[in-house]
């Protein structure tokens, strides 16, 4: 369904958790809908807001589903991070998840230190908590790796994301942290660097109303769809602001929706 203008498309960005995969279990249809787009021309990149995995493993992970994507498509928050600790000169303080950790290895010996919070999982506690509030107390910088209320998780139901750990730190320290995941604008548009392809007419995926769909939209890019798969909720559409572009079944949909409107827009073209 169309509810705005027919845009130009000339890049697409994807989520993954809950729009290509929910857990390790493929979303009917994912693969084909990405080699459709790939098909079709368009350039592709995946941003993903996980916090728990390396790049590593999404990748292998993508690549047993049928899905080929090459390291420069895959853009997540630990990438950014790694990026703004050696431009800053710090070294992190990590409250992530251990199987992270290895994203950020070769960082010691910065001027200062920054406290970076993922995704922890189990290893969030108060003592874990405490320790990165000294560390912000002190005067470390503090860095969010994402900012999502929730996520859905194995067993099918919502359960609390980065964002809740992030919001008591803040809370405490009196500090607002800088943020590099979704819904940053910054993480964007790093995702259509190199792709010659203004914001405007670029298109994202995604499955969370206020940091895909709004986070993109805010950002300055032309078209978010709404998937109904993942954490997707009824009504989150009316949820946030800017409310997306269109809200379709799945991946699936969302190419078909894609491929629809270069359509249109070539017919446009042609007319002229």
């Amino acid at each position: 369904m169309f509810l705005h203008p027919t845009p130009m498309i000339r890049a697409v960005l994807l989520d993954l958790l809950g729009v290509v995969y929910d857990g390790e279990t493929q979303i009917a249809g994912a693969a084909t809908a990405v080699e459709r787009l790939r098909q079709a021309g368009l350039p592709l990149r995946f941003v993903s807001n996980t916090t728990r995995s390396p790049r590593a493993r999404i990748i292998a992970q993508l690549a047993a589903m049928g899905i080929r994507v090459g390291d420069e498509e895959l853009l997540t928050p630990a990438r950014a991070a790694v990026e703004w600790l050696r431009r800053h000169g710090r070294q992190p303080h990590l409250l992530v998840h251990p199987d992270l950790a290895v994203e950020f290895s070769g960082l010691e010996g910065g001027s200062g230190r920054a406290v970076v919070v993922g995704d922890a999982g189990e290893a969030f506690n108060h003592a874990s908590l405490n320790r990165a509030f000294r560390e912000l107390a002190a005067g470390a910088d503090f860095v969010a790796l994402a900012v999502n209320r929730t996520f859905k998780d194995a067993d099918g139901l919502l359960s609390l994301d980065t964002g809740a750990f992030v919001a008591a730190l803040e809370f405490a320290s009196g500090r607002s942290p800088v943020v590099l995941g979704k819904p940053s604008p910054d993480f964007f548009l790093s995702a259509l660097a190199g792709l010659n392809c203004p914001a405007a007419d670029a298109v994202m995926i995604g499955d969370d109303a206020e940091s895909d769909v709004a986070g993109a939209l805010s950002a300055g890019l032309g078209t978010a769809l709404l998937v109904r798969t993942g954490k997707y909720r009824p009504n989150d559409e009316t949820r946030f602001d800017p409310v997306p572009t269109a809200v379709v079944d799945d991946l699936g949909a969302a190419a078909d929706w894609i491929l629809k409107a270069r359509r249109i827009e070539a017919a446009s073209g042609d007319a002229l």
